[in-house]
């Protein structure tokens, strides 16, 4: 097609400088002829090209001329750099893919953006594990990686959640990094299900592909898989009356339940204390989490929640007043 065409003749000339017609039609497979309209072509949709007569002639383009071909704005440049998060690339094998693709993108790009990408590497960070964790373990990622990619079949020896192991033969569809942990996202038995590569103490990739759901789209599978999730944790709502700086705490230690706790939050006492109604879990974590709050909460409801934390203190109390 000639706008392919067109397009091949910009970028030789950006790249490689001066170029004669018959280098040019050598390289495009063309006619000298066909050169020459396409340089016409070029010049009347105001691409600025220069034809310098002589033995060292040829056609260039205008000095500090650089098509921006991608249609990259300054600010979707700068995204492409603060995307590149080296730790899961360097997991997936592909530290030194991404950055090498960073290096040639910068030279790609005209000095404005180029320098602008620069900033934002020297400036901004991206650390995707959460405070006070330590990664996972994932040795086999780069092999589920490549089952996800070459769309093949996966065996892996699975340690679920119970302590139980299990050999499963899963069709992967892709692969989801929340927090700084790894998931699969494969069909076993025809139904989508989310595995945490930590727990997967084998995994073969075979030579048999598959075929991938029409229409499957991961991240929103992703999105309503958390969402179920989350409901089917809650089992109840923790009413609390809480002081000023564990409304502070709250955000940080319960993430978006705690933001959306305080969003709700009733009119502050004389004090600075004020009550909060937050999902929680089961009888057993939601104690263990609330106590996290220390003497800067208290348990209002419902009432064998309350009797549950008050149990727990009682136990703590004369579990320290005992002499060691």
């Amino acid at each position: 097609m000639r706008a392919d065409r067109l397009l091949s003749l910009l970028l030789l000339l950006q790249n490689r400088g001066r170029m004669t017609a018959p280098e040019l039609a050598a390289e495009l497979e063309v006619s000298v002829r066909t050169v020459y309209r396409d340089i016409e072509a070029l010049g009347a949709s105001g691409v600025p090209v220069c034809a310098e007569r002589g033995p060292a002639g040829g056609y260039r383009l205008v000095d500090g001329y650089r098509t921006r071909l991608t249609g990259l704005t300054d600010a979707e440049a700068d995204s492409l750099f603060l995307a590149g998060a080296p730790g899961p690339a360097r997991e997936l094998g592909l530290g030194a893919v991404l950055a090498t693709a960073q290096l040639k993108l910068r030279a790609a790009l005209p000095a404005g953006p180029a320098d602008r990408a620069r900033r934002v590497q020297e400036r901004f960070h991206l650390d995707a594990p959460a405070w006070f964790r330590d990664a996972d373990p994932v040795p086999h990622l780069t092999e589920v990686a490549r089952a996800v990619w070459e769309q093949r079949v996966l065996r892996v020896h699975y340690r679920r959640w119970g302590g139980e192991d299990r050999r499963v033969v899963l069709h992967p569809l892709g692969l989801v990094l929340k927090s700084g942990i790894w998931y699969l996202v494969a069909l076993a038995d025809g139904t989508p299900r989310t595995y945490r590569i930590a727990r997967l103490l084998a995994a073969d990739v075979t030579d048999e592909p598959f075929e991938r759901p029409d229409g499957f789209d991961l991240a929103a599978h992703w999105a309503e898989s958390s969402r179920r999730l989350e409901s089917a944790l809650h089992k109840g709502t923790a009413r609390l009356r809480i002081s000023p700086r564990a409304q502070r705490l709250l955000p940080m230690q319960f993430g978006a339940a705690g933001t959306r706790a305080l969003e709700t939050a009733g009119p502050p006492d004389a004090a600075g204390w004020v009550r909060v109604e937050m999902p929680v879990e089961t009888e057993a974590v939601a104690v263990a989490d609330l106590l996290r709050l220390g003497t800067e909460a208290e348990v209002l409801g419902p009432p064998e929640l309350r009797a549950a934390v008050a149990r727990t203190v009682t136990e703590l109390a004369r579990r320290y007043a005992a002499t060691p």
